[in-house]
């Protein structure tokens, strides 16, 4: 049978479990891989009718990358709200909030995400917000997701004053007279969270749609979308978009959907089990992992840790979080990731201190292949060193987003302080350990783009850090090579794709074209791959985007 497509130039297969596997060919049929090899030989292949790619000499081709940890549905509510990531201060986020406030129809809620204290140099209030938009229920996430500003009408629609104690899991922010300053951290978020109008079916199906076609336009032709922020209720309306778009074959990319506690439920009674089509009608949309969370962020310094965190002076930390806070339970992030293996759903845990990832870690060992998909650990920046060999030994992988290293690395460095470098950011370790690690990046936490955290992944340094600082535990950093198949073979791996991540023989033939500059070695912080971007990417051998 003649080829349908024809792919010809320098191309990286990733055969094998080493090196770059380059190739002259690639013949594609019915979406996957039929050939790889000389270019002559796929000649005898073609036929008019075959499409041809050929490369310029300064083009390179890789396998399309995958995501493993991207919040596709509520990055794509985020690009309706407000975003303050580029605010320097806080009068400048301040002027963001209080031009939505004009342009919002009066009763309406502001939403959005993007402030940091560390960048603010201090923990924003109410009564700040209320300079900016008087009376008007505002909700903000922080840079990381796991604190809440919101204004004082927010709070008492949530009835949040001195007398509400801490939820499990969650701290008030205070002031010295015990009242609410307007920042909630972890659990206590959901306390105004809960009360925010949900985005509906329709909203989520065109905003996952638009930001989807954006990743492939990257390069990017699968993510793993850790779930919603909010509280749902049965499967949830973003499931039920992600149904909608499969069935109707309207998702340019894969996205394998992890649901949240409350949704556990509601997903053993339909039956789906990790790996299952959401709609019978479209392949695209697949269930992925039940996530959790054991502690909180090195920002928001609640990440649970074996030692105490290092003192600020003039930031004193809330009463007993000096350990950091564990969300979940170490005994019930057990209990439900056993009842998850038992009904077919394996389970992710959010785990970011060395005390977070341990208890994690045990919790998953005894779910180690009951299920199709890997139980995995997600970000793990603080490793202790007894626990570095027990990833490749259970059978756990380590979902870790090497962007985080931009923002983190000063803070880390003065929180952490000597474990930081020593224990931190682990990723080569990890990798000689045997283990398997997929990168992603946490967007909206961070942009989507992946060529910024691959580069970090090799040079352990950005351009944003201040003149003459050094790179991060520089002995952790990864080859190109490694770096790529992180992108590109490991997450597909977790998720028990067997037929993805590869450019051989069977394989889906997930394709992005470069310039040759974006991979010429040594990488450079800020360079020519951390700027990366696709000529030509394809999915399932049909063109997703085309510069």
């Amino acid at each position: 049978m003649p080829l349908d497509a024809l792919v010809t130039g320098r191309i990286a297969t990733f055969a094998g479990e080493a090196g770059f596997g380059w190739v002259e060919a690639v013949g594609i049929k019915d979406g996957r891989v039929a050939f790889a090899g000389s270019a002559i030989e796929l000649e005898t292949r073609a036929d008019p009718f075959t499409v041809r790619h050929e490369l310029d000499p300064d083009e390179v081709a890789i396998p399309g990358l995958t995501d493993s940890h991207l919040h596709l549905a509520d990055g794509g509510i985020a690009l309706e709200q407000v975003d303050l990531e580029s605010s320097r201060t806080l009068d400048a986020g301040l002027a963001l909030i209080a031009d939505a406030n004009r342009r919002l129809p009066d009763g309406g809620w502001i939403e959005g995400h993007g402030w940091d204290p560390d960048r603010w140099g201090r923990w924003p209030t109410a009564d700040d917000l209320h300079r900016a938009a008087p009376g008007r229920r505002v909700a903000l996430w922080a840079h990381d997701h796991h604190s809440l500003w919101v204004s004082g009408p927010a709070l008492e629609t949530a009835a949040v004053d001195r007398d509400t104690p801490d939820p499990p899991g969650g701290i008030i922010r205070r002031s010295d007279d015990g009242a609410p300053t307007g920042v909630l951290h972890e659990g206590a978020s959901r306390l105004v969270t809960d009360r925010v109008p949900r985005p509906t079916e329709d909203r989520y199906e065109r905003l996952i749609a638009a930001l989807a076609q954006q990743l492939v336009a990257l390069g990017v032709v699968a993510v793993h979308d850790p779930g919603a922020l909010a509280l749902q209720t049965g499967l949830g309306p973003s499931i039920a978009a992600y149904r909608r778009l499969a069935a109707r074959r309207a998702l340019p990319l894969r996205v394998h959907v992890c649901i949240r506690e409350e949704q556990l439920a509601a997903a053993a009674e339909a039956g789906l089990r990790s790996g299952d089509r959401l709609s019978a009608d479209g392949e695209r949309a697949r269930l992925g992992w039940l996530k959790l969370f054991a502690d909180g962020t090195l920002a928001s310094r609640t990440a649970a840790l074996l030692e105490p965190i290092e003192s600020e002076p003039g930031r004193p930390l809330p009463a007993g979080t000096e350990r950091g806070v564990f969300i979940t339970p170490p005994e019930r992030q057990a209990e439900l990731a056993a009842r998850a293996a038992d009904v077919g759903i394996a389970t992710i845990i959010h785990a970011i201190g060395d005390h977070a990832v341990r208890a994690a870690l045990d919790a998953l060992e005894p779910t180690a292949g009951r299920t199709a998909l890997m139980p995995r650990l997600e970000h793990v920046q603080l490793l202790h060193p007894d626990d570095r060999e027990r990833f490749a030994r259970s059978g756990i992988a380590a979902s870790v987003q090497p962007v985080h290293l931009r923002a983190d690395a000063a803070a880390a460095r003065r929180l952490w302080g000597d474990r930081a470098e020593r224990n931190g950011y682990t990723w080569r370790t990890l990798l000689d350990s045997g283990a398997v690690v997929a990168f992603g990046t946490d967007a909206p936490v961070e942009p989507i783009d992946p060529w910024p955290g691959l580069s970090m992944a090799v040079t352990r340094a950005d351009p944003s850090w201040p003149a003459g600082t050094p790179p991060f535990g520089p002995g952790e950093a990864l080859t190109l090579e490694r770096a790529l198949r992180a992108a590109c073979v490991a997450p597909p791996q977790t998720a028990g794709e067997r037929d993805r991540g590869r450019l051989v023989p069977g394989q889906r033939a997930d394709l992005v074209v470069l310039s040759i500059e974006s991979l010429i070695e040594p990488v450079i912080p800020g360079g020519a791959l951390a700027t990366a971007r696709p000529r030509l990417v394809l999915v399932d051998g049909q063109v997703g985007y085309e510069a």
